[in-house]
């Protein structure tokens, strides 16, 4: 199965740099309705047979764009949400966001049992993921896009890709609908093709204005 990994487009707690990862979130910046319209153009080449959304609101307003364009219905999971952020929810300081990013990919690297301060643990993050690439992939669905969250599909992608660690994952940043490509399957494994290598939108904002679940960060090795 092909794998498309979207993020949503730019949310004014993006720009605010909060780390706003509750049910149901806020919408888009008038820069992020243009990035989830040109998404349909990014993607032509992508045979898309499958469209899934997270229960957030930002991700389901970057999907309808492309799902009109395939006349795909967006399904739409819990599973693919953003990495619940506990106790640092809405928080905008570079503490707050160097422990959010430290935590999942520490649950990347292995260490599943550490806990979001308040919020969930890997075991739980990962679960939930899984279960939806997981259903994806039985649904027979040869190309997939599920558009999801920066943090969300970092971490998951250094957690489950073989040719992507941590330290690619931390220091790359994935921008608002940056799209992380892979190729594989639950069974036999994952393969990322492509980081983030399109532009989209007739505007590009700076990874300044992204956020900091897209944002790159220095992993401590010990």
């Amino acid at each position: 199965m092909r794998l498309l990994l979207i993020r949503h487009g730019q949310t004014p707690s993006n720009l605010k740099h909060l780390l706003d990862t509750a049910v149901p979130g806020p919408g888009l910046t008038p820069l992020g309705q243009e990035q989830a319209v040109a998404l349909p153009q990014a993607l032509a080449t992508e045979k898309i047979e499958a469209l899934y959304a997270s229960t957030l609101l930002r991700t389901q307003l970057t999907a309808a764009p492309l799902a009109a364009a395939t006349g795909l219905e967006v399904q739409v999971r819990d599973g693919i949400r953003e990495l619940a952020a506990g106790d640092l929810e809405m928080r905008g300081d570079e503490e707050a966001a160097a422990a959010y990013l430290a935590t999942a990919f520490a649950w990347s690297a292995g260490d599943v049992e550490r806990r979001m301060p308040g919020g969930e643990n890997g075991v739980e993050a990962l679960g939930r993921f899984d279960s939806v690439v997981a259903e994806a992939a039985a649904s027979g669905a040869r190309t997939v896009a599920m558009v999801s969250h920066g943090a969300a599909v970092r971490m998951w992608v250094a957690a489950r890709a073989d040719n992507v660690d941590v330290d690619h994952a931390s220091s790359h940043p994935l921008r608002n609908t940056g799209v992380v490509v892979l190729s594989g399957s639950p069974e036999l494994g994952w393969e990322a093709q492509v980081w983030e290598d399109r532009p989209l939108g007739p505007a590009e904002a700076s990874p300044e204005d992204s956020g900091p679940a897209g944002a790159g960060v220095t992993v401590p090795t010990t």
